[in-house]
């Protein structure tokens, strides 16, 4: 990577995320409540969320004070340098919430649009998965000498594909898309469901998943994940000919891409 610019959106990035990871991992009360509420009742946020994205913030603004910046939690500003900073401070809220490992901190660098850097700090599984357009994907453990290159597994027929999906928290698309699951399950090796959209585009990108497809996320759910798995070889989308958007997001290897994308479009993936 030679680009000045994009050398330090990724160290801020790193730097970032692994400091709100150890924030979220140490910092975690045993009495942690929900702080309030989003879409619905069942959709959190907690103190260490919100703690987490004033990290974050706060660190990337003493460091390049001009940039803009989008977060779950809050966080908006336009900017004037044209690099915005997309963050999901605490990706797998629910899990954290009952003590369970599946769980990252989320942080994108866009330049003029593009996403060009992206960092996903899993602090319960010791791992920091990184990338920079057109750089590859990387994961680090918690020694530097333990990095490695990532990239997808070779696409498997579809009836050997293990697949990853998640669920919304609005009671009619979670309905529909328990549904969709049920039609897709008797293609596929099976479906997992972690609880975690940045993690799961992760583990597409490590080989752990060959598939992964969600309807109704956000754009600090997807950033950084997405740029990861497209920079290990996996192919990202959404409805046919369109990105990856709230509507769908679909991450996999090659061979897999085309067909789960019909399939998924045949039973209206997309819609509530």
């Amino acid at each position: 990577m030679t680009d000045p610019l994009l050398t330090e959106l990724l160290d801020l990035a790193v730097e970032a995320a692994r400091r709100a990871g150890a924030l979220l991992r140490d910092g975690r009360p045993d009495d942690l409540a929900v702080a309030q509420t989003k879409t619905s009742p069942i959709d959190v946020v907690t103190e260490m969320d919100i703690a987490a994205e004033k990290l974050i913030t706060g660190f990337l603004a003493d460091h390049r004070p001009q940039d803009g910046l989008l977060g779950e939690e809050g966080a908006s500003s336009p900017g004037t340098s044209g690099v915005r900073w997309v963050i999901d401070p605490l990706d797998g809220t629910v899990n954290y919430l009952y003590g369970l490992p599946t769980w990252a901190v989320s942080i994108a660098a866009e330049r003029d649009g593009e996403t060009v850097v992206g960092v996903v700090e899993a602090p319960m599984r010791g791992e920091t998965y990184r990338a920079v357009l057109g750089g590859g994907a990387y994961a680090d453990g918690r020694a530097r000498a333990d990095e490695r290159r990532l990239a997808v597994r070779p696409s498997p027929p579809l009836d050997q594909a293990l697949l990853g999906t998640g669920f919304g928290y609005i009671q009619a698309r979670r309905a529909h898309q328990a549904d969709v699951a049920q039609r897709v399950i008797p293609r596929v090796r099976d479906i997992r469901r972690g609880g975690s959209a940045a993690i799961d585009l992760c583990d597409v990108a490590a080989g752990r998943l060959d598939a992964y497809y969600e309807r109704g996320l956000n754009p600090w759910d997807l950033a950084a994940g997405a740029l990861i798995a497209r920079e290990a070889g996996a192919l990202t989308g959404g409805r046919p000919g369109e990105p990856e958007s709230g509507e769908l997001a679909l991450a996999a290897s090659p061979g897999l891409f085309e067909p789960l994308q019909e399939i998924l479009e045949d039973l209206g993936a997309w819609h509530d």
